[in-house]
């Protein structure tokens, strides 16, 4: 009988170990990559780096995610720059054929931000994903910042996914045509999940995606030091639920391709789908208006979108080139079902149509929408 006690003590003391083992090792990881709380930088070449939600990295140069690797964010995880290190140094990069999990929740979204003590735009670079998906500017791109190859034939790549993220502070400057913007989305194909992303104090654009097929979801765009929300290069997605707050060039700024506008193939087809479009306090001028429709334009359909009282009067700036003529005079630029406030009088661009002064764009016209409650 004390044998039998004793095996099954053993029993449960061996099942106690393992969920006690299994609770401690929750967060894994299987690289050569050597994790360090206070000096986040380098290459993780392989396997997969998970951060733990209960410390607070410090981002000290470029994080790269290279091909083949993984890395994993998980809910709650803060990720601060240092506030000594060279600001166009700091920068957080997935490769092609490599991914990043950002596993945020509306409670406990995980948080990149500047490390200093009077945080402004410009103190870091940003978030830099390289996909597979098509491009019109060739398969083998070369990122703007960061150096690293885009692009491809396959528009269902998956780079991960990233779900409440809240990215602020970014955009740091080499030159004044080479800038970090908040996320920068090169080639990123539509089996890459993005949603809940909070974008604040970007000095360049808040987000752009160049080229690629990803379909992003509830975006919170607030004081962009250039454009908003920014596509260009065959960008083939759709992005739905957009407030942009804050703006300093345009609101929405969509080409085709700047060196060849008209006859770059794919030809950018984005969507966006209930988006609120809102100036902001007297230092933003939004002097490229609301939408800037530029170099080709492409085809690009707006649909319940409501521009603020406090926008400039002409509702978009056009460029004059061959390709945005021909696709104005084909109809590839439409806006259904609309508010514009009153004074926005000129209206030249867009073909519109559907209802008008009923559009609530993003979910609350000028306002917050609620599904955006998580950023406050």
């Amino acid at each position: 009988m004390k044998k039998t006690l004793f095996a099954m003590a053993a029993i449960v003391g061996l099942t106690v170990t393992a969920c006690s083992s299994d609770d401690s090792n929750s967060i894994k990881n299987d690289s050569t990559f050597e994790l360090k709380v206070d000096d986040l930088q380098g290459d993780i070449k392989d396997g997969i780096v998970t951060l733990d939600p209960s410390k607070t990295y410090t981002l000290t140069g470029g994080l790269v995610v290279k091909s083949g690797a993984t890395l994993v964010i998980p809910a709650g995880t803060i990720i601060k720059t240092s506030p000594t290190a060279l600001e166009t140094s700091l920068y957080i990069a997935v490769e092609r054929n490599a991914k990043i999990n950002i596993n945020g929740t509306a409670a406990k979204p995980v948080v990149m931000t500047s490390g200093k003590a009077s945080p402004a735009e410009s103190n870091w670079g940003g978030l830099i994903i390289c996909g597979n998906a098509k491009v019109n500017t060739g398969d083998n791109g070369t990122s703007e910042v960061g150096g690293l190859s885009y692009g491809g034939t396959d528009n269902l790549d998956s780079s991960g996914n990233i779900t409440f993220l809240k990215i602020m502070y970014t955009g740091s400057k080499f030159t004044a045509e080479k800038e970090y913007n908040g996320i920068s989305f090169f080639g990123v194909g539509s089996g890459t999940e993005v949603s809940n992303i909070y974008a604040f104090e970007s000095g360049d654009d808040g987000i752009e995606f160049f080229g690629g097929a990803v379909n992003p979801s509830n975006l919170v765009i607030i004081n962009s030091y250039d454009d908003s929300l920014d596509f260009a290069d065959g960008w083939q997605g759709t992005a739905t639920n957009v407030y942009i707050k804050g703006i300093t060039k345009a609101g929405v700024e969509g080409s085709n391709n700047q060196k060849n506008p008209a006859d770059a193939l794919p030809m950018t087809a984005g969507k966006i789908v209930n988006i609120s479009i809102v100036k902001g306090d007297d230092k933003f001028k939004a002097d490229e208006k609301a939408i800037n429709y530029k170099e080709g334009g492409g085809k690009q359909t707006y649909t319940n979108l409501f521009v603020a009282a406090d926008m400039p009067i002409a509702l978009c700036k056009l460029s004059t080139d061959a390709g945005v003529v021909a696709n104005l005079a084909a109809g590839n630029f439409i806006i259904t079902n609309y508010t514009f406030g009153a004074q926005i009088t000129t209206l030249d661009g867009p073909k519109l149509s559907g209802t008008t002064n009923a559009a609530t764009g993003a979910g609350a016209g000028a306002s917050l929408p609620s599904w955006a409650d998580w950023t406050k």
